[in-house]
């Protein structure tokens, strides 16, 4: 069985360990040692996985991490747990904290079994960022997040070449974010940015209201450019298969994508973006529908748009049923964000 394999196997058996654990010490045994195993270090050796490893921290002795992996007699990551019903979200990472300034490791690991958090000391040498650079729900985890898991097995580990990835990993995400922030809701300031750029005149709260709406549009209105440029490059025949239908009487019809089509895609892509890498989210347009599908696979429907008619609808599958949903704008598929999203999450292992 390979990493991927290993990992989708363990995601799989989340949900019916997590139903018979009921303490930090069996999410330990449960969850979060065939984890650090998958990763290829020997817990059942104290000199790769050390458990309740002292880091004395100035005058508080015996202070213990649940986990220290080690290499050469260092740590190199320290994992701090918490039973699997805690939310990480409430936690303090005092604790991780602590350690961190005494200990020469650079990963810190947060975990309940379930969810990762991964941090190092990006902002400040030898204190622990606020952020965590790479987080990940082993119930779900994305082809990208995987990718990313594979630096730290024991074969491959390497903090020189771990860190500067992992510092771009946590930048490019929160930029990421905040371009996703913009273009679905432009903050004020943003929007006094770009006025400034293009509005000569005086930007008074009027100009500021126009000109949300006018920055969202032009958002919309690019992504559907820069997607419809790419797949007609995708789709565009070449000479060689012009010339070979040359003299030919009858041809298939031309599929034109509407921009419309190219506007509800991208929103059904950042919808289920929280739960499949988007990278995995192909449109496929046919006569009488367009298709959003995972892996480019026709077996692996998200859902179907039905916008060539007077009226438009959306078909979402789950469970093999298409559940159809009449909409008047592209922006009211919003409304079955829900929906979409279990429908993505079928195909997500």
């Amino acid at each position: 069985m390979d990493f991927k394999e290993s990992i989708l196997n363990l995601s799989n058996r989340i949900p019916n360990i997590v139903a018979n654990v009921k303490t930090e010490e069996a999410t330990k045994t449960g969850l979060i040692m065939p984890f650090i195993q998958i990763l290829g270090y020997n817990v059942f050796d104290p000199t790769e996985v050390c458990p309740e490893c002292i880091a004395d921290v100035g005058t508080k002795k015996g202070e213990k991490v649940d986990y220290a992996i080690m290499k050469d007699g260092e740590p190199i990551i320290l994992v701090e747990c918490k039973a699997a019903d805690v939310d990480l979200s409430t936690v303090h990472k005092s604790q991780l904290y602590r350690y961190f300034t005494v200990m020469p490791a650079k990963i810190g690991i947060l975990t309940n079994g379930v969810k990762y958090q991964f941090y190092s000391d990006f902002e400040d040498t030898n204190k622990l960022d606020s952020k965590p650079f790479l987080e990940i729900d082993m119930q779900s985890p994305t082809e990208p997040q995987i990718e990313a898991l594979k630096q730290f097995r024991k074969d491959v580990f390497n903090v020189e070449k771990i860190l500067p990835s992992a510092k771009d990993m946590k930048y490019i995400k929160a930029i990421k974010q905040i371009f996703s922030s913009e273009i679905e809701s432009p903050s004020e300031d943003f929007v006094r940015y770009v006025a400034g750029k293009v509005y000569d005149g005086r930007i008074t709260k009027h100009v500021l209201d126009d000109f949300t709406g006018i920055t969202k549009r032009a958002f919309n209105q690019l992504i559907s450019e820069m997607i419809n440029n790419r797949l007609q490059s995708a789709m565009s025949p070449s000479e060689d298969i012009g010339s070979s239908v040359e003299g030919t009487e009858e041809s298939t019809p031309v599929i034109v994508t509407t921009e419309v089509e190219i506007e509800g895609y991208n929103i059904i892509r950042a919808i289920v973006s929280e739960i499949i890498d988007p990278e995995r989210v192909f449109m496929r347009d046919v006569k009488t529908y367009c298709g959003i599908l995972v892996d480019d696979n026709n077996r692996k429907p998200i859902c179907r748009m039905y916008f060539n008619g007077k009226k438009k609808s959306i078909g979402v599958f789950v469970d093999g049923e298409q559940n159809i949903h009449h909409i008047e704008k592209t922006v009211e598929i919003y409304k079955y964000a829900s929906e979409l999203r279990e429908a993505a999450k079928q195909y997500n292992n």
